[in-house]
């Protein structure tokens, strides 16, 4: 189980490479956290950062599997650490992301159509070459270093996370249990957070929608499972057109371009699938913005 000393310690350790991103107030007890903002596009910078320093690294580099943005984390992390990587996506990888993963450095290998076949892949590939494999999301290290964010919200009552295997949720809720209440947002057609809490363990799940490239885990990681569990989070479910009117309405209000996965936090309070009450202080995590902005003003 990772907790709030392991996320202070990750901090620490990552603590001038990556970026404290800001929280801009949208309105009356409303705020965004603008972790889109960060490395590579996305969170799970400071969580393939901590990942790394923690290794051991040999000369065989690193291998990750993603549907985009862990990769992205993994290629900016080892370039700026001196490793090479080895990068398996799914064919349904978007292609914004399969590019600026080659910009950054990273060999790319596109393998089935989801994420789990691409993570099956990968875990081969790290077991022959010896190189050091970074889950996406199911991890300690990544864990405690995503939680690093929610070490930069303070004085909110609740935090809306999106969710897709779990390694963010699980870092902010080791960081703030106790703190702030918890709400997983997941789309309906990839929850397996949500389901696994309904089944009281990890179970495999459906995947699609416009979402699936971002939270499109078939199951809910085991540490991410435990510490929801434990911390008795809330977890609602929205749908595609509840994302996609989120993510158009984020940028024509705000003019901020997020990934579909992102805008799922915000669709939970537009589309009222939570709601908060009067003066409850609520900040969204906009976690993510790999994303094409062509479809944005369609």
């Amino acid at each position: 189980m990772v907790d709030l000393a392991d996320v202070q310690a990750a901090a620490k350790r990552v603590d001038g490479r990556i970026r404290r991103t800001p929280v801009l107030a949208a309105g009356p007890d409303l705020w965004f956290k603008l972790e889109f903002m960060q490395h590579a596009g996305s969170f799970k910078t400071r969580g393939m950062m901590n990942r790394i320093l923690t290794g051991p690294v040999t000369s065989a580099g690193l291998v990750a599997a993603s549907g985009g943005n862990a990769g992205l984390a993994a290629a900016y992390a080892a370039r700026e650490l001196g490793h090479s990587v080895e990068v398996f996506v799914p064919v349904t990888a978007p292609a914004v992301k399969v590019a600026k993963l080659g910009k950054l450095g990273a060999r790319v290998v596109q393998e089935g159509g989801e994420y789990a076949e691409a993570y099956a892949a990968a875990v081969v590939r790290a077991e022959e070459t010896g190189a050091l494999f970074c889950h996406a999301y199911d991890d300690p290290e990544m864990v405690a270093g995503n939680g690093t964010l929610g070490l930069e919200l303070d004085g909110f009552d609740t935090v809306l996370v999106a969710v897709g295997g779990g390694g963010l949720i699980a870092g902010v809720t080791a960081a703030l249990a106790g703190k702030a209440r918890i709400v997983g947002v997941e789309p309906v057609g990839a929850c397996a957070l949500h389901a696994a809490l309904r089944a009281g363990r990890p179970v495999d799940v459906p995947v699609s929608g416009v979402a699936a490239d971002s939270l499109g885990a078939r199951r809910a990681g085991d540490i991410a499972f435990e510490l929801a569990r434990a911390a008795r989070i809330d977890s609602v479910l929205v749908d595609d057109g509840a994302i996609i009117e989120a993510r158009r309405r984020l940028w024509d209000e705000y003019r901020i371009v997020v990934e579909h996965g992102t805008a799922a936090a915000h669709a939970a309070l537009l589309s009222g699938a939570y709601r908060p009450e009067p003066g409850e202080r609520v900040v969204v995590l906009l976690c993510g913005a790999n994303t094409d902005p062509a479809d944005l003003t369609t």
